[in-house]
C-alpha cells in the first residue's frame, strides 16, 4: 500500500508540473457519500466545461494523464489510521470533509477534522453537508461547525455547500449515473451545479501538508466521541 501512495505523490507531480492546475480532496466517515460527492462534482464540472480529472485512493489510482492548462484534480482521498492525508491529497489546495446531516456523522467528522489539524497544522478545511432537508437546517450545521472549530482547534472550517435529501441520488446510483445526469432538474442535481460553480471560485492555495512516513493508509475518521449537536 505504501509503494500505491509513493506511486500516486510521483504520478500528482507529473501531472500537475508546470500547470496552474489546482486539487480538491474530498473525504469523510462514509466512503459511499465521498464517493457519492466526488462523482457528482466531477460531473457538474465536466458539464461546466471544466477539464477535470478524478482520482480514487481507495483503487490505488495514479495520476498519469499529461499535464495540461488548467486542470482541476478532484481526489477521493483515504486516511491513514491516524488521521493523516496520503502524500496524493497533502498536496490539495482544498480539503473537503463530507458529512451527513445527523449527530454520529457530525461528531465523527468533527473527530476527523481534529486529526487533521492535528496531523497536518492545518489552517483551513471546508466542510460539505449531505442529506439535508433545506438550507436552514445546512446553515445551522455549518455555523455550528465553525464555532466549534475556531474556538477549541483555532482552525477556519469554511463551507462547501450542501446537498439536500433527494430519492432521485439513490435512484441514479442505481443506474450507476451522477444524478446531474440523471436526473438534471432534481434538487440535489442543482446543489451539485451550484457547489461546482462555487468550488471554481475558491482561492488557490497550495496546503503543502505533511502526512507521516511509513504508515498504511485505510478509511479513519470513525471513532467519534460526543462534541456536537445538531442544534
Amino acid at each position: 500500500m505504501k509503494k500505491i501512495v509513493i506511486d500516486q505523490a510521483d504520478g500528482l507531480r507529473r501531472l500537475m508540473a508546470g500547470t496552474p492546475g489546482r486539487m480538491v480532496a474530498v473525504l469523510g466517515s462514509d466512503p459511499s457519500d465521498v464517493e457519492s460527492i466526488a462523482r457528482n462534482l466531477n460531473a457538474s464540472l465536466l458539464q461546466q466545461g471544466q477539464d477535470v480529472v478524478l482520482l480514487d485512493e481507495r483503487q490505488g489510482q495514479q495520476a498519469t494523464p499529461a499535464p495540461r492548462q488548467g486542470q482541476l484534480v478532484l481526489v477521493h482521498a483515504v486516511l491513514n489510521v491516524e488521521g493523516a492525508l496520503s502524500p496524493l491529497a497533502a498536496q490539495a489546495d482544498h480539503v473537503v470533509v463530507v458529512l451527513r446531516a445527523n449527530a454520529s456523522s457530525i461528531k465523527a467528522s468533527y473527530v476527523c477534522i481534529k486529526k487533521l489539524h492535528h496531523a497536518h497544522a492545518l489552517q483551513r478545511l471546508r466542510v460539505l453537508v449531505n442529506g439535508v432537508a433545506d438550507a436552514a437546517e445546512a446553515q445551522r450545521i455549518l455555523t455550528n461547525l465553525a464555532q466549534t472549530g475556531s474556538r477549541y482547534l483555532a482552525l477556519a472550517l469554511e463551507p462547501a455547500g450542501w446537498v439536500r435529501a433527494d430519492p432521485l441520488l439513490t435512484q441514479a446510483r442505481r443506474l450507476n449515473q451522477a444524478v446531474v445526469e440523471a436526473f438534471k432538474s432534481s434538487p440535489a442535481a442543482l446543489d451539485f451545479r451550484q457547489i461546482a460553480a462555487d468550488l471554481l471560485q475558491w482561492p488557490q492555495h497550495q496546503a503543502q501538508n505533511r502526512p507521516p512516513s511509513g504508515t498504511a493508509y485505510a478509511p479513519a475518521c470513525v471513532d467519534a466521541k460526543p462534541v456536537l449537536a445538531t442544534h
